[in-house]
């Protein structure tokens, strides 16, 4: 029954519907789908500002910029841990891990230990808002809104 109520939204494109991708195994997962909302304004609106999450909000904003830079987007999976977004496009493959901060080391760790599990040579983003442009063993570390408007480069 619940299921019915998501595909009705997602049929109504007022939320996106992201499958899991095994990336060891290279394979799409029947279970454990994500669901994005169209419009953030959305979540303010049923959940107040009281039930907003920053992190939350700014995930979805990436995967709403990724879809619009052409990419097919899934959820990735590796080791029972799993990668915020797996980019698919013609040029390759890239990875994405999206938080609001990582400055506790804490939270910096648990933020790379999936991309770091990944053992290709794609190129791995951890997006948040500070400011800094570390590079982790090949993870690069790029604040979210220089990400969204291109100037790392």
């Amino acid at each position: 029954m619940i299921n019915d109520y998501l595909d009705a939204l997602v049929e109504s494109y007022i939320f996106y519907k992201v499958p899991r991708w095994d990336i060891k195994g290279r394979k799409y997962l029947k279970t454990n789908a994500k669901y994005y909302s169209v419009d953030a304004g959305l979540r303010y609106m049923l959940l107040g500002k009281e039930g907003a999450d920053a992190g939350h909000i700014l995930e979805n904003v990436v995967y709403l910029e990724l879809l619009r830079r052409g990419y097919r987007v899934s959820v990735g999976t590796i080791a029972g841990v799993e990668v915020d977004f797996y980019a698919e496009k013609d040029s390759g493959i890239e990875y994405y891990q999206v938080s609001q901060s990582v400055l506790e080391e804490a939270t910096l760790l648990r933020e790379l230990k999936p991309l770091s599990i990944i053992d290709d040579n794609y190129p791995k983003f951890l997006l948040t808002r500070d400011f800094d442009r570390s590079n982790y063993k090949g993870i690069q570390h790029i604040n979210v809104l220089d990400w969204l408007v291109r100037i790392w480069e």
